[in-house]
């Protein structure tokens, strides 16, 4: 990818970069040192002296990552230059961990650049737990995972998941206000506990079934298995979830046929890193 911007003032270049072409210090350190970034045609250093009419042009190159591409099937939701929205299936991890090198979403999207002719790496910037399935935002390059991250650093990125959940929250709308901490090694797992960092739900009933009932759940800060553990914790825990879940939420759900958690991303809606038109990106898996 380039970007290209015709000065009109004069000034060093690395302000340009951080304030018209809007690139991050740490891209941009590593541009300079790549010799990817150019005035008038000529490499030139951070520091180079701009003046007005000097065209300045960044080359955004990506690197090969170190997995392998694989051919797989991913559904597009959501696709221009600088962004892709993809619908994740349960099962599948986001991208490769050290024991497990293949099968992941950035395995297949890697293909599918590759197929389409696309000079892009796999930049997550929203993440799902492997059975959580739903909407996963991506960015094309780091330039605009950058941005993206920006947006969200904002509260500007809004994700909306939905759950089924055993019984019933009382109120039916709130805000679980719980902090999170990392359970004693070798866990992976998290708790509720007064020494984790702050987290905060919103939750809102949709719809009572009995038994168990639907909600939507919007997360306000990001920890791991926030949802998860936010739900189990206030008593009505997610349905299909073999961790988090206690003995009558595994009974109904083992009932009902559930063996992954029924938590899907259902939208994400945020203005474009770019053009700043409000997108809404809904999923099309069915809870």
């Amino acid at each position: 990818m380039e970007l290209r911007h015709k000065a009109q003032r004069d000034g060093r270049l690395s302000s340009f970069l951080k304030q018209e072409l809007g690139l991050s210090t740490g891209l941009m350190n590593k541009l300079k040192w790549n010799e990817r970034l150019f005035v008038n045609g000529t490499p030139r250093h951070a520091d180079y002296p701009v003046q007005a009419g000097d065209v300045i042009t960044a080359l955004l190159d990506e690197e090969k990552p170190l997995y392998p591409a694989e051919e797989g099937a991913i559904s597009v939701l959501y696709e221009d230059e600088h962004i892709l929205c993809v619908d994740k299936p349960a099962g599948m991890l986001i991208h490769p961990s050290r024991s497990v090198n293949s099968g992941t979403l950035a395995n297949y999207v890697e293909y599918y650049f590759e197929k389409t002719g696309q000079y892009c790496a796999f930049h997550p910037i929203t993440r799902l737990d492997r059975d959580t399935f739903g909407v996963v935002l991506l960015a094309k390059n780091a330039h605009i995972h950058a941005l993206c991250s920006d947006l969200h650093n904002k509260g500007l990125l809004c994700k909306t998941y939905e759950a089924l959940v055993l019984g019933r929250p009382e109120p039916g709308e709130g805000t679980i206000d719980a902090p999170i901490a990392r359970r004693p090694l070798p866990s992976l797992l998290r708790e509720v506990s007064p020494t984790g960092k702050i987290s905060q739900t919103f939750y809102r009933l949709m719809e009572d079934y009995g038994q168990y009932s639907l909600l939507s759940l919007r997360p306000i800060t990001g920890r791991t298995h926030q949802l998860r553990v936010h739900c189990a914790y206030m008593g009505f825990p997610i349905l299909g979830d073999p961790q988090y879940g206690n003995e009558e939420s595994r009974a109904l759900s083992s009932e009902m046929g559930y063996t992954t958690q029924r938590l899907c991303a259902c939208s994400i809606a945020f203005p474009h890193p770019i053009t700043g038109a409000k997108l809404c990106i809904r999923s099309k898996q069915p809870l």
